[in-house]
This record gives structure tokens, sequence and C-alpha cells, in this order.
């Protein structure tokens, strides 16, 4: 397939296919990434025969492995593209995760499960060559839109995943998924194989540069941007409580409440519907109404109470009623960013952008450690034969006691969510003594048709970043 783009007329059936592909590639990506969590418990525990709390910090460190492969290679992946063109990136990035995913699904031991997560942090950083292709294709009135519809895909995708993970698993054991994920991510391959056009000429094309792709290069945004240090920080926080989702859910649900990967798949799936229908519809009533500001409120207000009833929950269906308030804690990411990106010249926006990538990225590989080890601490099985489901209040009270008079160990499965909502109420106290009367007067300012990331893409993107587990 030639390097060049194709003449103008057929510009359109290419920049179609390309279309296609890269929101197919997008929905694949995140089905991956939400099939593995409700399986992952089972497959930890058949491959090192230790008890949840014990399991889970194997998971910890498989998601401390994926995100630093991703952090380092997420930068790496975006210069390669704009040096060899998107296509060949692309491609090799889904033929990638297509191995990983075989990996996982006869992985032996424990170890190879390693090896896979490596493959999908190193390989699995599509997103930024999927944005490209979106920028190569789409004409500046329509590329808001367009990205708003790889949003939309990640959405779907994400939705899915569970869902499809929880049932295949229940049905044909912990291994089956990943195999039917792999499958999807070949037959991708060879549909981009077959059709995918390259969107990249030569004479757009870069020297490939280390100095660019270094992935340190993010970090050191963090010091140099002014204005904006504790909103990033406040981020930081809530993105460091998000990671408790991929983290213990699973864990937590099935220790606590006796589910099985179905449940937790079917739990997912209706949190991602909810998701959806926040960001895809009332986010852009509710934060145009209600300003900035109070939409910030409103999300982080969410978040706690999402987490205090998940952390909390000794019956499934206050898990499910939990799900309206994780789905408007969606509301403080756009709020937080539109907020910063006013405090910043234009000349700052990309550098603005590095570092809130930056903090999440940060949050993503210290995050795990938190949450695993609380459900470590506070979920060992022994502890409920002995003393039983603690609930809230009790729970939250027999917590502090251990903590400080050394009172008995509680069996608290839900102690991760309890300390998300923590740090969420923590975030949520910073945001009421930092924020200003401009803050509280700022209005959102949706993106232009022209602008090469809309909102949408901002919040989904930053979903994303929390939820590839």
């Amino acid at each position: 397939m030639a390097d060049t783009l194709p003449p103008a007329n057929k510009m359109k059936t290419g920049g179609k296919n390309a279309m296609i592909f890269v929101l197919i590639t997008v929905m694949i990506n995140s089905v991956g990434f939400g099939i593995m969590i409700p399986v992952l418990p089972d497959l930890l525990q058949e491959l090192t025969s230790l008890p949840d709390n014990e399991a889970v910090l194997w998971g910890m460190w498989l998601t401390f492995v994926f995100a630093l492969f991703q952090f380092i290679c997420m930068p790496i992946v975006g210069g390669l593209s704009d040096r060899f063109g998107r296509r060949p990136i692309m491609l090799l990035s889904l033929l990638g995760l297509g191995i990983d995913y075989f990996i996982m699904g006869l992985a032996p031991t424990v170890w190879f499960l390693f090896l896979g997560r490596i493959i999908a942090g190193a390989f699995g950083a599509t997103f930024s060559t999927a944005n490209a292709y979106i920028a190569d294709i789409s004409p500046p009135e329509t590329r808001a839109q367009n990205f708003g519809l790889v949003g939309a895909a990640f959405g779907v995708g994400f939705m899915l995943g569970p869902v499809v993970g929880g049932l295949i698993g229940d049905g044909f054991g912990p291994r089956a998924p990943f195999i039917a994920a792999g499958i999807l991510s070949f037959i991708n391959v060879a549909y981009g194989f077959m059709f995918l056009p390259e969107t990249l000429a030569l004479d757009k094309r870069r020297p490939f540069s280390w100095r660019r792709s270094n992935p340190l290069g993010s970090i050191k945004t963090l010091g140099r941007i002014k204005g904006v240090k504790t909103l990033i920080f406040i981020l930081f926080l809530l993105a460091t409580a998000h990671t408790v989702y991929p983290s213990t859910y699973a864990f937590s649900t099935m220790g606590g409440l006796g589910w099985t990967s179905g449940d937790v798949g079917l739990s997912l799936g209706a949190f991602g519907l909810a998701s959806i229908i926040v960001q895809g519809g009332l986010i852009r009533v509710i934060i145009p109404k209600v300003g900035l500001f109070w939409a910030g409120v409103i999300g982080i207000l969410s978040a706690v109470i999402a987490y205090t009833m998940m952390g909390s929950a000794d019956q499934g269906w206050i898990i499910y009623a939990a799900g309206p308030f994780a789905a408007f804690a969606g509301l403080y990411g756009p709020a937080l960013t539109n907020m910063m990106s006013s405090r910043v010249s234009e000349s700052e926006q990309g550098e603005l952008q590095g570092a809130i990538g930056a903090a999440q990225g940060l949050a993503l590989m210290i995050g795990p450690f938190m949450m695993s080890g609380m459900f470590w601490y506070f979920g060992d099985t022994e502890n409920r034969a002995s003393y039983g489901l603690e609930t809230f209040p009790a729970n939250i009270i027999h917590m502090m006691q251990h903590v400080i008079t050394g009172a008995k160990l509680p069996y608290v499965p839900g102690a991760p969510f309890l300390a998300a909502a923590l740090l969420a109420l923590i975030s949520f106290i910073t945001y009421c003594l930092v924020t200003t009367k401009a803050d509280r007067n700022a209005r959102y300012k949706p993106a232009k048709a022209a602008d090469v990331i809309d909102e949408d893409v901002a919040v989904n993107t930053q979903s994303a970043a929390t939820s590839e587990m």
C-alpha cells in the first residue's frame, strides 16, 4: 500500500475505511480491558492457589506493570507513528494486544501473566495513534464530531467487556474471555491489513526523537506549569481513588457479597451504561447550566457517595444503587480540565495536558498499591469467619478502632472503596479551599469544531486512562 496520500476523490473512501477501523480498534481495546476485570480473581486463584486477600497482591503488581509500560511506551508509540506512519504502528499495536490476550488465556503460571501485561502496556498505547488517525482524515468542520465517536466507541466497548467477560467466564472458565478477545484482535488485524490506508504523507513525517518521546518529559511539566498545581493535585487524588475499580472491585464484591464473575460483569455493564448516559447526554446540559465550579462539586461529592456505598455494601442492590452516583462523578473531569485550561495561556495548553497526563500516569502506578494493600489487610476471610461482615457505619468505626487502639481486625472487603471515599473527600475539601470567585463564576466553553481534541474526548480519555486494566 502506497505511503503517499490518495487523491482527494479517493480520500473519502480511505478515510471511511480508516474511521471504521479506528472505531473498531478502540472498541476492541476497551472490550479487552473490561473482559479481564471480572475473571481476574478466579484466574489468579487458579494459578496461585491463594485466598482472595493474598491473590489481590498479584493483581496489584500486574496492574502496576501494565501502567508502567504504558507510561513509558505511549510517547514512544506516538513518535514512531509520526516517523513510520499510522498504519504499521496501529497494526503492530493491535497484533501485540492479540498476543497478550492469548498469553493471558493460556498462561501455565502466574509469571506468564506478567509477560502478557508487559506486552499489553507496551502495545496497548494505541489511543494516541487512533487520535492521530482522526486528525489526519477529518476536515476541521467534522474533527470534533469524529473524536466524539472515538469516545463513544470506548464507552460502548468498556460497557460490553465486563458483561461478556463475566458471562463467558461463568460458562467456560476464566481463561475463555481472553481467548475470545485475542480472536477479535486478530480479526481486526486482518481487516486492517486488507483495507486500512496510510493517512500520513511522506512529506508530513518527521524523524523519531528520543527527546520528544522521553516519558519523563511529561513529569517535568508538573514542575513547570504555573497557577494550576493544586488543581492538578486534586485530579491526581481523584485518579488515585478511581484505581479502586480495576484493582479491587471484583475481589471486593466476590469476597463481601459472594458474587460470581458473571455478577461482576453485569454490574460493571450497568455502570458503563449509566456513564454513557451521563457523559454522552446529561453532561452537555448540566455543565453549561450550573457552571464549572458546581459541576466539580457535584462530581466529587458523587464520587464520595459512590465509594462509600460500595465500600459498605452488604447486599447487591446497594452496588447498583451506587451506579448513578459513580456515573455523575464523571462531571469532575471536564470541570477541572476546563478550569485549569482557563488559568493558563494558549501557548501553555499543550504543556498543561502533559502535566495532567503525568499526574494521571503516576496515579495509575501508585493507586493499585494503596487499594490492593487495603484489601489484603482488611479482606482476610479468617476474620470473616470470626467476626462476620462489617457494614456501615460499624465498618468505619471498627477500622478506626483497630488503627488507633489495636482492637480486633474487622473483616471489611470494601475497605479499598472507603479509602477511595476518603481521598475523594480530601479532594473536595481542597477544591473548596483553593478555588476562587473567578472559578465559581466561570462558565463552560465547549470545544470548537476545529479543535484537535474536543471536550468529550478529554473526558473519555481520562476515563480510559484509569480503566485500562
